[in-house]
């Protein structure tokens, strides 16, 4: 008798991650502390009023400037998004995903294209290398006519461990703004995919920093 496949295996594991984080009702601040969540961050200017903020928090055991070169690479048509790239796909991404820096994308403008799927892309609002990346709908480019506009915030700041090692505390803040109730709740549905998806994209991030730096 046959074991379940790959693809069987990773919607298990992300069926699990939902139920785990749905259940603790933790898909709003997965890993954020109470004073991350209601910090101001870059970004939150350019959308007022949001219907739907998520914020999202890890600790990785490297200086923020090794972290930085795979932030910078983020995207459906660099690095992709160290998460479920099978899942990803299933939906038409067509990420192939990577676990080095890429010297050739670590050059990122405000205006730049930041892919989410071939059809899909937001736009490079603030950019300070080391320190933040924010990507917003606002300018982007997506189908449909859906009233959403949204940002998402990659923030980095720097502290020391035990031994006066380096650490890099990343706080991923999405928002979310809707004119349209049945935009709002399509929100809330993204908001919690994104829990998912997010909570693989920081264990992969913080597994493969580690790795290189260690």
């Amino acid at each position: 008798m046959k074991g379940p496949g790959p693809r069987a295996l990773v919607a298990g594991a992300a069926i699990t991650a939902v139920g785990a984080i749905v259940a603790r009702g933790r898909h709003r601040r997965l890993g954020a502390s109470l004073d991350e969540a209601t910090a101001s961050r870059p970004g939150d200017q350019l959308l007022a009023g949001p219907i739907v903020q998520a914020d999202r928090a890890c600790t990785i055991e490297a200086a923020p400037e090794d972290v930085w070169p795979w932030i910078a690479q983020l995207g459906q048509d660099k690095a992709g998004f160290y998460s479920f790239e099978l899942l990803e796909n299933l939906v038409g991404c067509r990420i192939v995903g990577a676990d080095r820096v890429h010297d050739e994308w670590q050059e990122l403008h405000v205006g730049d294209p930041f892919r989410l799927h071939p059809q899909v892309a937001l736009r490079v609002a603030s950019v300070e290398p080391g320190h933040h990346l924010v990507v917003t709908s606002q300018g982007g480019d997506a189908p449909g006519h859906a009233d959403v506009d949204m940002t998402w915030a990659f923030c980095l700041s720097s502290s020391r461990g035990p031994g006066g090692r380096p650490l890099t505390r990343l706080h991923l803040r999405e928002r979310y703004s809707a004119s349209r109730r049945s935009d709002r709740l399509g929100g809330e549905i993204v908001s919690l995919v994104s829990a998912v998806m997010t909570w693989r994209m920081m264990s992969r991030l913080r597994s493969l920093v580690q790795r290189a730096t260690g």
